[in-house]
C-alpha cells in the first residue's frame, strides 16, 4: 500500500524572487482551521551562513497553496539561544492556541549538505563553553499563536545536553498528561537498548516541563531494512481505532533514503504498538525528491484528516514540499491487515 502523491506536485518550491527563500522550501507543519489549510514551512536562502526561518502559506483545498506573507513570520531571535535557525515546524492545538515545536540551532549550520553527514558549522568556544553552544546541538523549542503572523516563544522543551529533534507533541491529553515523542541522538549502546537513534515517549502534566520526566522506548529500528534509523514525522492522529502516527526511517549507510512507515498506537496507552506497517508507504522515487539538497528523501512533517481522505505534508529532497493522499480506512486496513 503505498500514499498517492499528488500530480501537480510539489505544491511549494523555492521563490528566486525573495533571497530568505531562494534555495529551500520544504518540511511544513499544516493545520486545518475549519476552513482553509494552513502551511508553516521551513525556509532558507542561497546564503554561505543558511539561516533557516518559517514562511506562511494557505490553501483551500489542501492542494493548491498560496504565499500569504513576502517575508518569514518567523526567524531566528535575535539574541536568544534559537539564534542560528528555526526548522521543521510540528503544530498541534490546544485550546485558542496553536502549538508548535521547532528544531533550532544555537548558530546557523552553514551548507550541511557540502560536509560530511551530520556535520555543521560550530561557533568559536573554549573549555567554559556549554556543549549545546560549542557543537552547535539541535535542540528543540516550543513557541504558541493565534494567528500565524504572531508568535510567542516558550522556551526549550529538550536537554541541552542531548542532540534531540523531531519532537512532536500529541494533539490531546491522554490520562491527563501531554505526550511527546522525541528522538535523543546521544541514546544510543547497551544501555540504552538501541543499535540507532529511536523514538521515545515521554508524558508530562506541563507543556513546559519535559526534562526531569522518564523517555520510554516506543520503537526503534531494524537492521538491514529501509528503517534502520528512525524518527517521528507528523502529530499523532486520533482516530476510533488508536492513534494513526507516521515516523520516517533511514537506509543504512551507503545508501542514506528516507522513506515514510506508520503505526497505531493504543489510544490510552500510546506507548502500545497495534500495528506497525512492514513496507514504507512513502518513498522517494520521482525527480523533486531524488534531486535537490538531500537527494532520496521524503520527510511529512504534517498530516490532516479531512473528510475520509487523510493528507500528509512532506519535505522533498530537502528543498521542495510535496502532499500526498490516501483514504484513512485503505490505510487503517492495510495496517490492521498486514502490519505487525
Amino acid at each position: 500500500m503505498e500514499l498517492q502523491k499528488f500530480e501537480g506536485n510539489p505544491v511549494l518550491a523555492p521563490d528566486p524572487r525573495h533571497g530568505w527563500e531562494d534555495l529551500v522550501t520544504c518540511n511544513p507543519g499544516v493545520v486545518y482551521d475549519g476552513r482553509r489549510f494552513i502551511m508553516l514551512y521551513r525556509a532558507a536562502g542561497s546564503d554561505r551562513e543558511h539561516v533557516i526561518r518559517f514562511g506562511l502559506a494557505e490553501s483551500q483545498d489542501g492542494l493548491h497553496f498560496e504565499r500569504v506573507c513576502d517575508s518569514p513570520v518567523f526567524s531566528p531571535s535575535a539574541d536568544g539561544p534559537d539564534g542560528g535557525c528555526v526548522e521543521d515546524p510540528r503544530i498541534v492545538k490546544f485550546g485558542e492556541h496553536y502549538y508548535i515545536t521547532y528544531a533550532y540551532r544555537a548558530v546557523p549550520p552553514g551548507q550541511y549538505w557540502t560536509y560530511p553527514h551530520d556535520v555543521v558549522d560550530t561557533p568559536p568556544s573554549d573549555s567554559f563553553s556549554p556543549a549545546a553552544w560549542s557543537h552547535n546541538m539541535g535542540n528543540t523549542g516550543l513557541a504558541m499563536t493565534e494567528d500565524f503572523r504572531s508568535f510567542r516563544r516558550l522556551g526549550r522543551i529538550t536537554s541541552p545536553s542531548l542532540d534531540d529533534r523531531d519532537v512532536i507533541l500529541f494533539p490531546k491529553k491522554v490520562g491527563g498528561s501531554f505526550v511527546m515523542i522525541h528522538r535523543p541522538k546521544q541514546y544510543l549502546g547497551e544501555k540504552y537498548g538501541v543499535r540507532y537513534p529511536s523514538i521515545w515517549m515521554k508524558f508530562s502534566p506541563d507543556l513546559l516541563c519535559w526534562e526531569d520526566k522518564e523517555s520510554h522506548l516506543l520503537m526503534t529500528g531494524r537492521v538491514g531494512s529501509w528503517e534502520e534509523k528512525i524518527g517521528g514525522s507528523a502529530p499523532p492522529l486520533l482516530l476510533p481505532e488508536g492513534w494513526l502516527m507516521l515516523y520516517h526511517g533511514v537506509a543504512g549507510a551507503g545508501k542514506a533514503k528516507y522513506s515514510v512507515g506508520a503505526v497505531l498506537l493504543d489510544k490510552d496507552n500510546p506507548l502500545k504498538i497495534l500495528a506497525r506497517t512492514p513496507e514504507p508507504i512513502l518513498s522517494p522515487t520521482l525527480p523533486y525528491e531524488t534531486e535537490g539538497i538531500y537527494n532520496g528523501c521524503v520527510f511529512p512533517t504534517g498530516n490532516v484528516i479531512l473528510g475520509d481522505t487523510l493528507y500528509v505534508y512532506y519535505g522533498a529532497a530537502d528543498k521542495y514540499v510535496g502532499v500526498a493522499t490516501c483514504p484513512v480506512r485503505e490505510l487503517l486496513d492495510y495496517l490492521l491487515g498486514e502490519g505487525q
